[in-house]
């Protein structure tokens, strides 16, 4: 049973399900990362989760994210190592 660590937060007024992922999601496709993104999002919801998913990954000591366009300034402000701090959640499925 697959067993994932989440961020949960409430950031501008929206609920936000950030993910941290290991590097290797960095050499999916586009098509691949985006079908991820919303799996781990359903997964969330099915759990209880409310709100919108991002992922988030580091590669050589930059942190690299997907999430919704209208998060663009926020996710881009915020670390790998900011997100694994806010982990306050985990879902099984």
């Amino acid at each position: 049973m697959p067993k994932i660590k989440v961020a949960h937060i409430i950031e501008q007024g929206q609920n936000m399900i950030l993910f941290p992922l290991d590097r290797t999601f960095h050499q999916k496709t586009s098509t691949e990362q985006h079908t991820a993104l919303a799996e781990l999002e359903d997964r969330a919801h099915e759990a209880g989760l409310a709100g919108r998913a991002a992922v988030f990954w580091e590669v050589q000591g930059r942190t690299h994210y997907l999430g919704p366009r209208q998060w663009t300034n926020f996710l881009r402000s915020i670390s790998i190592r900011q997100v694994l701090a806010s982990v306050n959640k985990s879902i099984t499925w």
